[in-house]
C-alpha cells in the first residue's frame, strides 16, 4: 500500500496538526516568478512521463484532492500542474451543491462514481471533504440531506471522519494513490485577490458576493479544516498543507509532491517474454520485406 513521501508540508499522522502553525508563504515563494515557473516545468515533464508509464503499467491510479478557501488558486493549480498530461489520461471533477439525485445517496456516493480508473489521474476540485467543512460551518445544510433523525446529532462529524478514513484506506489497498492538498492562503491575500476580481474587468466574472459572506466565517472554517485534516491524514492518504500566497511557488510545490509520489511506485512499461520477442522479430521481417 502506498506510503506518503516526505515533505516539509506533510501533515503528521499523530493528531498534532495546528492551522496556526501552517505557513502561507515561504522564502522560495518570493523568488522571481520565472524561476518558480521553470521549476514547475521540470516537475510537470516528470508527471507527463510517469503518467504514460502508469497508463501502460495499469495497476495504479492517482487521486488528487484539492481543498481551500475561495481564491486560494485551486483551478489554476490544477491547470498548471497537469499541463502536458495526455487528456485521455486524466479527469477533473468539481463538486458544488449536491443534486437531488446525489442527495438520494450517502455523502460519499457522488465522488465514488467519479474515481479514476487504473492508469489515470483523477482530480477532485473540492470533494467529499465538503461534508465536514462547509456543512460543519453551516450545519443547517444537514436539514436538506434527507438524513434519518437518529443521524442528526453531534457524533455525525466523527462518523463522517470514520467513513472517510475507511473509504480512503479501501481505495489505497486497491491501488489508488490518494494525495490531498490544502492550499493554505492567508486572509490578507484572499482579500487582495477578491479586490482584484472587483477592480479588474476581466476578472469580474470570478467574483461572487457569496464568497464575501463565507469570509465572515473564516475562524469557523479554520477550525473545521484543522479537525478534518487531523482526523484524516494517514500515511496511505496524506494531507499536504501548501503555502498558497504565492501561486507560482504553490504550483511547483504541489507538482513536486505528485512527481515524487509517482516515482515511489517504481512503475515500468510492461515487459514481454522471449517467445513474444521472437514473434516480433518474425513480424518485423515480414514488414521490412513488404513491397
Amino acid at each position: 500500500m502506498f506510503k506518503a513521501i516526505d515533505s516539509r508540508y506533510l501533515v503528521p499522522f499523530d493528531d498534532s496538526f495546528q492551522v496556526k502553525d501552517a505557513i502561507t508563504n515561504v522564502d522560495e515563494g518570493r523568488l522571481d516568478d520565472n524561476k518558480n515557473k521553470k521549476k514547475l516545468k521540470k516537475q510537470t515533464n516528470k508527471i507527463h512521463d510517469l503518467q504514460r508509464i502508469m497508463y501502460a503499467h495499469d495497476s495504479h491510479s492517482i487521486l488528487l484532492v484539492f481543498q481551500a478557501m475561495d481564491a486560494a488558486g485551486k483551478d489554476s493549480t490544477i491547470r498548471n500542474v497537469l499541463t502536458g498530461v495526455n487528456p485521455a489520461g486524466c479527469q477533473v471533477f468539481c463538486f458544488k451543491k449536491p443534486s437531488a439525485q446525489e442527495l438520494d445517496h450517502d455523502f460519499l456516493w457522488r465522488t465514488a462514481v467519479r474515481l479514476p480508473e487504473r492508469g489515470r489521474i483523477g482530480v477532485f476540485n473540492r470533494s467529499y471533504y465538503e461534508e465536514v467543512l462547509v456543512v460543519r460551518v453551516h450545519p443547517e445544510i444537514l436539514n436538506y440531506q434527507k438524513l434519518a433523525d437518529e443521524h442528526k446529532h453531534e457524533k455525525i462529524w466523527q462518523h463522517r471522519y470514520e467513513s472517510i478514513r475507511t473509504f480512503e484506506k479501501h481505495l489505497a489497498r486497491n491501488g489508488t494513490v490518494i494525495l490531498k492538498f490544502w492550499l493554505n492562503v492567508s486572509k490578507d491575500e484572499q482579500r487582495n485577490r477578491f479586490l482584484s476580481r472587483i477592480d479588474e474587468p476581466e476578472k469580474n466574472w470570478k467574483f461572487s458576493e457569496a464568497d464575501i459572506e463565507e469570509r465572515f466565517h473564516w475562524g469557523n472554517y479554520m477550525s473545521a479544516y484543522q479537525e478534518a485534516i487531523r482526523q484524516t491524514s494517514r500515511s496511505w492518504a496524506p494531507w499536504y498543507a501548501i503555502p498558497a500566497d504565492n501561486k507560482p511557488y504553490m504550483r511547483y510545490a504541489v507538482a513536486k509532491i505528485i512527481a515524487k509520489s509517482m516515482e515511489s511506485l517504481h512503475m515500468h512499461y510492461p515487459r514481454v517474454d522471449e517467445e513474444a520477442l521472437q514473434r516480433f522479430a518474425h513480424l518485423r521481417e515480414m514488414l521490412v520485406q513488404e513491397d
